[in-house]
């Protein structure tokens, strides 16, 4: 029996202070709700913990990005409602102008409303923003854009687009045509030209000359050239087109020309209607020469209407431009040399590109984590109805194309962002998804089972006491050598 190492107690006391240990621990995780509250309790596990908290708060994050950008988005989609509803309006004004049942007075008003509207659509570009970005001015200083070109609405043009310019071609007429141009409607008159290609460059029949030439209702007939006869005292006819048989004629004491010699003295006419077979040629009457027949300005030559469907296309082309669009074939300008053929230079406006921001919706540093969102400058300038005019039947005829490209302009820009929407809704309901899943994992390393803990901590609790007990019966093991010292 010894008394300086009491092993029973020593014992005890080791096992009491291990339950101890162990209690504490428990308490901590019941009291904090962790599994992992240091280091220490699970190094591997707080090492992926974190890295899975670093990414459920990224993703939380990310999901209320992606909530912003919808919310920028319908802001700006929300302000083009609107701007599409005046343009709309618009449309309606012009095409009501564009009736020729309107007073100058009417038009006046309806230029007024137009003026008031094209005002408002910039209002609402320079002031439309979120979270202090301006949504529809565009970014950046103004730059110089190009203008769309339009065909003012005349028949058969193709428009070609090269960046820009345009290269148009307008519809090949023929004489006795009937062609709107401007509101206007003309004929176009038969040139010499025109009855040169009608009848042959040899007659209206190359391999007989029997065909009939027909002026304005008088017949003309070919007949070979009658000799002259000295010994019975006639004279000779020429050879050509006669409106009668040159042999009836008096032409005993003189030689008899025909009434046309040839293809280019019929061409030569003026104002006149000259037919062969089935084919007719009206010529026009142009002593003047501006291309416009003297005694009917409705009826003009075709390179005329060239002339003018190349100006009214020039007009058409430069509404709602700083700078006009031009006719970049000068030959053209001219009645006598236009052809169905000109290229256009575009007309051009100032305004800011389009502005462009990125939501980032993702957790990582990845670039494929950003969704680029573009939005056009919506103002005036931008939809290409800047200064657009109504005033004139002609003017809101032309800028109904105009306020129709803007419309559509408006349309498309809606469009995108609608589907920008779309597609972070689906971007959120995924994220969110993410960091419900990852949490889910993340929980099952650092969360404290609270059942299981409690049995351990019931467990601790017993020992703690059980052992608190042997180790003060172990303290009264030793109080039997002092029976000995007695």
């Amino acid at each position: 029996m010894v008394v300086q190492h009491n092993m029973q107690a020593a014992n005890a006391n080791r096992m009491l202070n291990v339950t101890t240990g162990q209690q504490a621990k428990s308490t901590e995780k019941l009291s904090s709700g962790y599994r992992i509250n240091r280091a220490a309790d699970d190094a591997a596990g707080l090492t992926i913990s974190e890295k899975m908290r670093k990414q459920i708060k990224g993703l939380d994050r990310a999901s209320t990005n992606a909530e912003d950008g919808v919310s920028a988005v319908q802001t700006a989609e929300g302000a083009l409602t609107e701007v599409h509803s005046m343009l709309q309006r618009m449309n309606e004004l012009a095409t009501q102008s564009a009736n020729g049942t309107n007073s100058n007075t009417d038009r006046k008003a309806i230029q007024d409303e137009i003026d008031q509207l094209t005002t408002e659509i910039d209002r609402v570009s320079e002031t439309t923003k979120f979270n202090e970005t301006y949504l529809l001015k565009g970014d950046g200083a103004e730059k110089t854009h190009k203008v769309n070109a339009h065909d003012a609405g005349l028949d058969g043009v193709t428009l070609t687009d090269k960046g820009d310019t345009v290269d148009v071609t307008l519809k090949e007429l023929k004489a006795g045509d009937k062609v709107s141009i401007a509101g206007k409607n003309y004929t176009i008159g038969g040139e010499a030209a025109d009855v040169t290609k009608m009848l042959g460059a040899d007659g209206a029949n190359i391999a007989t000359k029997h065909d009939a030439v027909t002026v304005n209702g008088t017949t003309y007939k070919w007949y070979d050239k009658i000799d002259e006869d000295t010994t019975a005292g006639t004279k000779g006819t020429a050879a050509g087109w006669y409106s009668n048989d040159p042999s009836t004629l008096n032409n005993k004491t003189k030689a008899v020309d025909a009434d046309f010699a040839d293809v280019d003295a019929f061409a030569a006419l003026k104002g006149a209607t000259i037919s062969v077979g089935s084919k007719s040629v009206t010529t026009i009457d142009d002593t003047i020469a501006d291309g416009v027949d003297d005694n009917d300005s409705t009826v003009i030559t075709a390179a005329k209407a060239y002339q003018l469907q190349t100006a009214e296309i020039v007009k058409a082309s430069s509404i709602g431009t700083d700078t006009a669009a031009k006719n970049a074939t000068t030959v053209n300008d001219a009645y006598n040399t236009a052809t169905t053929k000109f290229t256009l230079n575009k007309g051009t406006v100032s305004y800011k590109d389009a502005l462009s921001f990125n939501l980032h919706v993702g957790a990582d540093a990845d670039m494929t984590n950003k969704i680029t969102v573009n939005i056009d400058s919506m103002n005036s300038a931008g939809l290409g109805v800047k200064g657009i005019k109504a005033d004139t039947e002609q003017d809101a005829t032309y800028a109904i194309d105009a306020i129709a490209d803007a419309i559509s302009t408006v349309s498309s820009q809606r469009s995108a962002l609608g589907a920008v929407q779309n597609r972070l809704e689906h971007t959120i309901n995924n994220l969110d998804n993410v960091v419900a899943n990852t949490t889910s994992a993340e929980s099952r390393i650092r969360d404290t089972d609270m059942a299981e803990e409690m049995v351990n901590y019931s467990k601790n609790n017993i020992l703690a006491q059980a052992g608190q007990s042997m180790l003060a019966q172990a303290n009264q093991s030793n109080q039997g050598v002092l029976s000995l010292l007695q």
